[in-house]
């Protein structure tokens, strides 16, 4: 069952409070970009559980088979880090 970058981006926005959220690829393969609050104080690891979390469903279904991953915090995409 495929499913779409505006899917996927509409599950992370629902889900990821005061977010921004930019999804690009196909064919099960993505890149997620998204910058929220919730990454403050979190590791790159923690940070990309939260979207595993999120995402797992479909991960798991096959609809997702691979995604990168972007995270920042709103702080260090004003910095440009």
């Amino acid at each position: 069952m495929a499913i779409t970058t505006t899917t996927i981006a509409d599950l992370l926005i629902a889900a990821l409070d005061d977010s921004q959220v930019e999804v690009q690829g196909d064919g099960g393969k993505y890149q997620v970009f998204v910058t929220a609050q919730i990454f403050v104080g979190l590791n790159r690891v923690k940070r990309q559980q939260v979207i595993y979390r999120i995402l797992n469903e479909h991960i798991a279904s096959g609809a997702i088979h691979a995604v990168n991953m972007t995270l920042k915090t709103p702080e260090e995409m004003n910095s440009g880090s």
